[in-house]
């Protein structure tokens, strides 16, 4: 890591991040809206998705296919994607031509059209894509799991929306949720690469600075209230395999505990130690792996904790093996769980979950679009991109008193939430 990050806002309200990196003549430029399907209201579910999708159908001086083009022309790459709580845009060009992104992104901030003809083509795409979703047994777990895990805030619904909303939002809708939301002082710039910092913010002052803020919109205040016991649910399908979620609540990305339970996670089940990171490790020599898969109760498991604004979840989920039952993977799994108390988590398996991390940490990093996720996605889940630069401190300073601190006090029967898919023809 170095240090040449830095941080501005405009006077509109944008947020820039900026960090060079020399070693390749590449820069990544994104934009980060403060707004995912957390912003949503039951009648528009599954908007931020959308909106997202209608910001590539053009604009009166880019037309549709034409920013596609573009960055295809200049040897580059371009994506989106949408969350529970941000919705983000990228260009990766040749550092002497990343002007093209912001451009482009500064256009359709403010001048995306949603012709009403576009708006109910691509209806039909979605509903196609959440049709697609619904043939994935997990997909239909991970939905009815939320729905239960969450009675009152907005992390309750998948981020494709729920299929009445996507059957009955109207352009008015779509085009009032892309105005509330897309605006510079909802808004964080990110650059990374081959630049000069200085030059770099004249150019993002020169394409955003003009840009008008919007009335800030409503703020979050359904809270979730406390669970007051284990909530279970049921899903039956097709195929010929089990699977088993149990979910816990979780801190959010700015609280204390979330490292320590991102560290206890590590130790326990292996995997991606901070839930943003890429998974670059195996888990197969953790306790987890060992009393699940290697005793053939499972074909696989896998455990995380993302880094949320809003306390969400901690998920262990299971593929139950064709001849075993989800019982026997429910019951071993609780066993487990309990050996954490009986036999903590040792100094040993600590020290190698940080050296874990520090792997995954330099891994995770290694391209200069990383670089710009980890640091968009610090600023908006945290408010400040050095929850990320400061992550490897803040694992490295855990220790075995707060791993038994948190998880006596998230890894609770009575605040998780069991969810069971049963195969039409297979084990119960």
């Amino acid at each position: 890591m170095t240090n040449a990050t830095t941080k501005t806002i405009l006077d509109n309200g944008l947020t820039v991040v900026m960090k060079e990196m020399h070693h390749a003549p590449v820069a990544t430029f994104m934009v980060w809206y403060r707004v995912g399907s957390r912003n949503e209201k039951p009648g528009n579910t599954g908007a931020a998705h959308w909106v997202e999708h209608m910001m590539f159908k053009g604009t009166p001086t880019i037309p549709a296919g034409e920013h596609d083009r573009t960055v295809a022309r200049e040897g580059g790459r371009f994506n989106a994607f949408t969350w529970l709580d941000f919705t983000a845009y990228y260009e990766t060009l040749p550092s002497d031509r990343i002007e093209l992104g912001l451009h482009m992104e500064s256009d359709r901030m403010i001048n995306a059209i949603m012709h009403r003809d576009e708006i109910e083509s691509e209806r039909t795409v979605i509903i196609s894509e959440r049709n697609m979703y619904e043939n994935q047994p997990l997909f239909h777990l991970r939905e009815e799991l939320s729905a239960a895990a969450f009675r009152v805030h907005p992390y309750h619904h998948e981020t494709i929306g729920d299929a009445a909303d996507l059957a009955t939002m109207t352009r008015d809708d779509l085009y009032g949720f892309y105005r509330r939301h897309y605006a510079p002082n909802n808004a964080i710039a990110v650059a990374v690469g081959d630049f000069d910092s200085a030059e770099m913010l004249r150019k993002i002052e020169h394409y955003f600075g003009d840009l008008q803020p919007s009335q800030p919109p409503d703020p979050i205040t359904r809270t979730e209230p406390p669970q007051k016991g284990e909530r279970r649910v049921t899903v039956k399908g097709p195929g010929n395999t089990a699977y088993l979620i149990a979910a816990y609540k979780a801190p959010a990305a700015t609280d204390p505990d979330y490292y320590a339970l991102a560290v206890l996670n590590s130790a326990f089940a292996g995997g991606g130690s901070l839930g943003f990171f890429g998974s670059s490790t195996t888990n197969k020599s953790s306790r987890l792996y060992k009393a699940l898969v290697n005793s053939e109760l499972a074909a696989g498991v896998s455990a995380g904790a993302t880094p949320t604004i809003d306390p969400y979840l901690y998920t262990i989920t299971t593929v139950a093996r064709p001849d075993r039952t989800l019982a026997e993977v429910e019951a071993a799994l609780d066993a487990e769980i309990a050996r954490l108390s009986m036999e903590p988590i040792t100094q040993a398996e600590l020290d190698k979950a940080h050296k874990r991390a520090r792997v995954e940490f330099i891994m995770s990093g290694e391209s200069i679009t990383n670089q710009a996720q980890l640091l968009g996605m610090s600023e908006v889940v945290a408010g400040d991109y050095t929850w990320y630069e400061t992550a490897l401190e803040r694992v490295g300073a855990v220790t075995l008193a707060d791993i038994e601190r948190v998880r006596d006090r998230y890894l609770r029967s009575d605040q998780r939430t069991i969810g069971r898919y049963v195969p039409q023809n297979g084990a119960v």
